[in-house]
């Protein structure tokens, strides 16, 4: 039985179950919900062989013509982790000039600093970081362990859009170069996350446990959603959905054309989420990242269930790196280790349970109208 009283069961083609997702639906072969709602995103947003390359060298000559005269054409975020370095090989494969974007919050690997060092010389790109404000960042992640709500990572990806478009628009820039892809990352337990986009929940949560105001965080307010979308007219693209995009293929690429080092671990490149992955989330909240990023990996033909079975019996955090990560961490942000376990026991809230955005549509009418373009930007950066 799991946690809530359902009786067990696990997806017959994935490594997903009710564990994961107490509310799991099955067909009459086993296969999970999540297993049908990949195939639809699959046959909706992936654009495959020819016909996809044609459609992305279409896409790349209106955004090549956008950029007529100006020093950049795009604007891309740079990580340095797969997904986005394999963006910036397809846009210069592309003859593209994109700017690249790094968002440095203090948590940069050494070699996530080294790999976009080896990204923008070898393909001789330009690349703009953008350091947060640091006591304003940390005041943040602590206000989120103190809510203790799951989605850590919204005070981190939110502000990487809001950038993203706040610099395009300063550059005349119309298209921002996308990592987001279905066939390595479609597939997450909704409970799992929370909604990048809601500024407003953000906010509520900082007004309540924190402690420094946020007079430079970059939000990604009415006007990012409004004005920057509808009125300068930027655009997300998903590059990576219209080209094969096997992993490991593309992992001895990148290694081989570009100097890239792997970290082990998706989003690893980041310390902070690499401790969050492989501690707070499994410790606190009961979740293992890694059974939906290799399920999705199954489902895209990339990795067999025995073999996504047999990489979920290594420890999802070697034991000497998760040590040094966990003194590392708590020091950054200033905790002692009975400050950090009090966090760590407090029961798991919803961020529901403080405003969020809708909230706002609901409570001033007048702003309904722009609904619609928060759940555009939405399913551009999913």
């Amino acid at each position: 039985m799991t946690e809530g009283g359902t009786a067990y069961r696990q997806c017959s083609v994935s490594v997903l179950d009710t564990v994961d997702d107490p509310q799991m639906r099955f067909d009459e072969e086993g296969r999970c919900h999540y297993y049908h709602e990949y195939l639809r995103a699959e046959q909706v947003e992936v654009r495959k062989g020819d016909a996809g390359r044609l459609e992305l060298e279409s896409l790349a000559d209106e955004i090549r013509a956008a950029g007529r005269g100006k020093p950049y054409d795009s604007i891309m975020g740079l990580s340095g982790g797969v997904d986005s370095t394999y963006v910036a090989y397809v846009a210069k494969e592309l003859g593209l000039r994109p700017l690249a974007v790094h968002f440095d919050n203090g948590w940069n690997s050494e070699l996530a600093v080294k790999n976009i060092e080896n990204i923008v010389s070898r393909l001789g790109f330009d690349l703009s970081t953008f350091v947060i404000n640091w006591a304003e960042f940390r005041d943040l992640q602590l206000a989120y362990l103190k809510a203790s709500v799951v989605d850590i990572e919204v005070v981190t990806d939110h502000a990487i859009f809001a950038t993203l478009y706040r610099i395009a628009a300063r550059h005349g820039i119309h298209s921002i170069l996308s990592g987001n892809n279905v066939v390595t990352e479609h597939v997450l337990p909704p409970h799992w996350i929370y909604n990048k986009t809601d500024h407003v929940n953000i906010r509520a949560i900082h007004r309540e446990f924190g402690t420094v105001p946020l007079k430079t965080y970059p939000f990604m307010d009415l006007k990012v959603k409004k004005y920057y979308q509808m009125v300068r007219r930027i655009r997300s693209h998903s590059i990576l959905n219209y080209v094969e995009y096997n992993k490991a293929r593309v992992k001895r690429l990148i290694t081989e054309e570009l100097g890239w080092r792997d970290y082990g671990g998706k989003h690893y490149e980041s310390i902070f989420t690499r401790f969050y992955q492989g501690y707070i989330l499994p410790t606190k909240f009961g979740i293992d990242k890694r059974k939906a990023h290799l399920s999705n990996l199954i489902f895209s033909g990339q990795l067999t269930k025995q073999q996504a079975l047999m990489e979920l019996k290594e420890p999802i955090y070697a034991p000497d790196q998760q040590a040094s990560d966990y003194e590392f961490v708590l020091k950054k942000l200033g905790l002692t280790e009975s400050e950090f376990s009090e966090l760590m026991d407090r029961p798991p809230r919803a961020h529901t349970d403080f405003a969020t955005e809708r909230s706002v549509y609901d409570a001033y009418p007048m702003l309904r109208p722009l609904r619609g373009a928060a759940e555009i930007l939405k399913s551009a950066i999913r």
